[in-house]
């Protein structure tokens, strides 16, 4: 690292709510002197960066977004001018954060970078209903994946991937609910296999669905547009009795 260069830390604020932060990372932006924060980071965890410069540079599907190589470039432009940079990425850095990206140009520029892990989603919705991912005698894998391919990217075998494992967690996926339900049917998913989806987890907002997969492409018709997992397997069966018998949580009732 050259001589004065700052050093970039990349920084998981968790799955919304401001409280879930780490205590390392809440330091980190105490003592920031600029922060890159993505577009879902709630505006309470951006302000504990007292001191810091603030600068937007957050990706949302369907939106103007910032080209990751150019937060690539302003992280390490910032490095060079600054001691401490926050780059502050909703859930944890490494899951589906495209933080990889960022830690290899950085290296390449001779900066220094440090991973502060947060919360992910699938954690914090799974704590929020109350149901184990891995519960005993039901689930002993689970799968995080993501349909969304990226420009020029190869799709992956995310469908088959998801209906082998016992539980599987879907990121980024409810605006392809009918493409996703299709693909694990045909990937051997049970076409009534539990499912819970959560949207804003953690927040005050938050709401979970509870359904079958035969039944996932009338997700369409609750208007998510808050930040959602799609959570399936069988450790969600109690979730999807618990809506239909107490309406706690909204269903459908089964095709």
């Amino acid at each position: 690292m050259k001589p004065g260069t700052g050093k970039v830390y990349l920084v998981g604020a968790g799955p919304g709510a401001p409280d879930l932060i780490t205590v390392r990372a809440a330091q980190l932006l105490a003592r920031a002197d600029i922060v890159f924060h993505d577009a879902l980071v709630h505006p309470d965890t951006v302000a504990l960066a007292v001191n810091a410069e603030k600068i937007a540079v957050g990706k949302r599907c369907g939106r103007h977004s910032t080209a990751q190589r150019f937060i690539n470039k302003r992280l390490i432009d910032a490095a060079a001018k600054f001691d401490t940079v926050v780059r502050l990425k909703g859930g944890d850095p490494m899951l589906f954060g495209r933080a990889q990206e960022e830690i290899d140009a950085l290296r390449c520029a001779g900066v220094e970078v440090e991973v502060v892990p947060g919360v992910t989603a699938a954690l914090a919705a799974t704590a929020a209903t109350g149901t184990s991912l891995t519960q005993r005698g039901l689930a002993r894998s689970v799968a995080f994946v993501t349909p969304r391919v990226g420009e020029g990217e190869v799709p992956s075998e995310w469908a088959n991937i998801a209906a082998a494992a016992d539980t599987a967690v879907i990121y980024m996926g409810a605006s392809q609910a009918e493409a996703i339900a299709a693909a694990l049917i045909a990937a051997g998913a049970p076409r009534e296999l539990p499912v819970l989806v959560v949207e804003n987890a953690t927040l005050p907002e938050a709401r979970r669905i509870a359904l079958r997969l035969a039944q996932l492409p009338r997700l369409a018709e609750y208007g998510l547009t808050g930040p959602t997992v799609i959570m399936l397997g069988k450790v969600f069966a109690s979730a999807l009795t618990a809506s239909a018998e107490s309406g706690i949580l909204p269903a459908c009732k089964t095709a």
